[in-house]
């Protein structure tokens, strides 16, 4: 009998539940409290943004903006936006399933940084995890989670997770929300 090759699965769809300890900073909405000023991620204009953008970007109604904070002190944040994604830009198995319209609606995760002091403990995994099921939880219709990974270290993180390449970019890609669906809730 011939053997099928396993097709191996997102990590994202392999996540184990695990309990949050005392050390894992909480997420939540960005407020006038949390310090921002001393994020450091390491790339300059996610650090600025954060420092001098985020707040106007939440008064116009242009994101959201979620951080992770250590005693009010800001060490990760990422942005929520609405999207939209052209029907051509789909792989044809996909698009086949939608209605033709030109554009159909998704989420935009357009930032996703974590202070140097936190970077290598996971915090990067549980935002990207935060943001997917905030995504889902939306009132909002949306197909998919699409990012815009700022370089090719950040397009292989997002790949580990299941996003697939949008187009012909490598580096925008998408998440559908029917695979986030099927995530385990922490």
């Amino acid at each position: 009998m011939p053997r099928t090759r396993r097709r191996s699965r997102p990590r994202c769809l392999l996540l184990r539940r695990r309990v949050l300890g005392p050390a894992d900073p909480p997420i939540e909405a960005l407020a006038r409290g949390h310090d921002r000023s001393s994020f450091n991620s390491g790339a300059e204009e996610l650090d600025r943004y954060l420092k001098e953008q985020a707040s106007q970007d939440l008064r116009r109604h242009l994101a959201a903006i979620f951080v992770a904070h250590d005693a009010g002190r800001v060490v990760g944040y990422y942005s929520l936006s609405a999207t939209a994604i052209e029907l051509n830009d789909l792989p044809g198995d996909l698009a086949r399933r939608l209605p033709h319209y030109p554009q159909v609606p998704a989420t935009l995760l357009g930032r996703l940084a974590v202070d140097g002091s936190w970077q290598g403990r996971r915090l990067g995994e549980r935002l990207l995890i935060d943001a997917l099921f905030r995504s889902l939880a939306s009132e909002l219709a949306s197909y998919a989670v699409v990012v815009d990974a700022r370089d090719e270290a950040a397009a292989r993180f997002y790949r580990r997770y299941g996003f697939m390449p949008l187009g012909q970019s490598q580096r925008r890609m998408f998440l559908p929300m029917a695979t986030v669906a099927r995530l385990p809730h922490a």
